[in-house]
Formats: structure tokens, C-alpha cells, sequence
């Protein structure tokens, strides 16, 4: 199970590094990332499907799927057809909220059309606002991460939201693996401990460092930033990846299931992969449009 862990942990670092030199060098910043935000939208909008599915639930499917894809791609608009200017981040941002309250709205529309007698309408238009909330308004914040502070900066702040959250969930693992002695919730999950956390945290400030440090000159160019903001980020984002990978436990939890899926050997599902990454990407946008970091237009 370790060997395809780490087999298929080193391909999906290479697989978005790549991506990420794409994007940098495409005529369009942020087309090739919003591309596989599609693709991991509609992965995991299909693993919440089934995931409900799984606890006796019936979500109207198509409503999730379309509704993510939907709110995801509109954060393309004012890329394509720059109807924004680039210095309005909050009026980027706008597009996929814009987005998620259309989805709502045809949500209804839809049980309007289909309703032939009482009961299940409000489970079915909470379960689909709640699938396309949680990858698709998520993931958004994402693409918008990308659009933060322009070519550079703004791939800077996607990568080190990526970079903070996954060596959190490394430091917690290894740490927690060796000296781990306290649980920190037994019932929700089992094998995660205080001193997991901990490491997690250490790990995540570790990441934050490098991410702002060593990556902008790597890049080429300075990214601008108050002494130890790095800090900040480092604790806010790991904080919030940590209750991200929690509630989607929950989830799991609830449903009665172990993994969301289990086509990837060592990791599980695309949501046990994306889990910390879909809380921690909104948390990483505040902060950095907040100013504590490089230049938020």
C-alpha cells in the first residue's frame, strides 16, 4: 500500500507541475488549471453521488454534475472574455457565486417539473446544493486563487496553497505513524493523533516557507510580503486543510463508508485526495486577498 502511495503520489506531483509550467507560459494564465478543476470537479462530483448513494440516499445526479461543472467553468468568463478588469478580484469572484445561485434556482425548477406528490423535494434540492457547494464553490476559490496577484504571484499562491496542505498531511501521517500516542478523535477517525496534528502543523509552516521563499526566486521575480506572514499562512491553511480531511470523514462516517472510492491504491478516492486541499482553498484566498501577501488584485 506505501509503494503506491508513493508511486502515485510522485506522478500527481509531476502531473501538476507540469500543468502548472503550461499555465505559467500560456498566452491565457489560469485556462490549463481551470482545465483540471474541471476534470477534478467532475470526479468528484461523481464520488459525493456515490457517496450518498452509498447511505440510502438519492441525489438527482445530473444536478450535481452539471451544477459543479457549471459553477467551476464560470470562473473562465473574465478570462476569456475580459469583462473585468484584472485589478477587481472580488468581482472575479463573483461569476461562480452568480453560478451557484442559477444552479439553485433550476434545482427547483427541476423538482417543479418532476413533482407528482409530497415528500423527498427538499432532501433532493439540499443534497444537490450541497454537492455542487462542496467541490464546485470549493474548487472555485481555487481558480480564483490563480487569478490573485497576476502571472507570477498568482501561480505562487495556488502552489503554495498545494504545497502547505499536502506536506500538512504528510507531517501528520509520519508523525503521527512514529509518535502518535493520543488520539484526537476516535470516533470520527481513528488513527489521527494530537501529536499527528502537531507534526502536521510543523510540516505545513515548513511548506509555507518554501512555497514564498524559495519558489518566487526559482520563478525569477520577488513576491512581496510582510515579515512572517509566511507564518500566518502556514497555521491558517494547515489549520483548515486539518478540518477539511475531518469533514470529509464525517461524511464517510455517516454514509458508513471507509474511503469515498477506491480506484487509487494507498490514497482511496479523488475526495480522500482533495478533501483538505477543497476547505483550505478559501482560507488561502482570504489571506491572501486580505493583502498579508504579495499583491491581491
Amino acid at each position: 500500500m506505501l509503494r503506491w502511495r508513493l508511486l502515485l503520489g510522485a506522478l500527481f506531483i509531476a502531473a501538476l507541475v507540469g500543468l502548472m509550467w503550461l499555465d505559467h507560459h500560456a498566452q491565457t494564465a489560469g485556462l490549463w488549471l481551470l482545465a483540471l478543476a474541471l476534470v477534478a470537479g467532475l470526479g468528484g462530483a461523481n464520488e459525493v453521488v456515490e457517496l450518498l448513494k452509498s447511505g440510502g440516499l438519492r441525489p438527482r445526479a445530473a444536478v450535481i454534475y452539471g451544477g459543479t461543472l457549471v459553477v467551476i467553468a464560470s470562473n473562465s468568463i473574465p478570462l476569456l472574455w475580459r469583462i473585468v478588469p484584472e485589478s477587481q478580484a472580488l468581482e472575479r469572484a463573483a461569476w461562480p457565486l452568480l453560478a451557484f445561485m442559477l444552479v439553485i434556482l433550476g434545482a427547483f425548477v427541476g423538482e417543479m417539473l418532476r413533482y407528482q406528490k409530497p415528500g423527498g423535494v427538499i432532501v433532493n434540492v439540499a443534497l444537490a446544493i450541497f454537492g455542487v457547494a462542496y467541490i464546485g464553490l470549493t474548487l472555485s476559490f481555487c481558480a480564483q486563487l490563480r487569478l490573485l496577484g497576476g502571472r507570477e504571484a498568482g501561480l505562487v499562491a495556488l502552489a503554495a496553497l498545494v504545497i502547505v496542505v499536502k506536506m500538512g498531511d504528510t507531517g501528520a501521517y509520519t508523525v503521527g505513524r512514529l509518535f502518535g500516542r493520543h488520539k484526537m478523535t476516535p470516533l470520527l477517525s481513528p488513527g489521527k493523533t494530537w501529536e499527528g496534528a502537531a507534526g502536521g502543523i510543523a510540516f505545513a509552516l515548513l511548506g509555507s516557507w518554501m512555497a514564498f521563499h524559495l519558489l518566487p526566486r526559482a520563478m525569477g521575480f520577488e513576491l512581496p510580503q510582510r515579515p512572517g506572514s509566511w507564518v500566518v499562512f502556514g497555521i491558517a491553511v494547515g489549520v483548515a486543510g486539518v478540518i477539511g480531511d475531518l469533514a470529509e470523514s464525517l461524511c464517510k462516517r455517516d454514509m458508513g463508508r471507509k474511503d469515498s472510492s477506491t480506484w487509487m491504491p494507498g490514497f482511496g478516492g479523488l475526495l480522500d485526495l482533495l478533501d483538505s486541499i477543497l476547505f483550505a482553498a478559501p482560507v488561502a484566498y482570504l489571506v491572501w486577498y486580505a493583502g498579508l501577501l504579495g499583491n491581491s488584485n
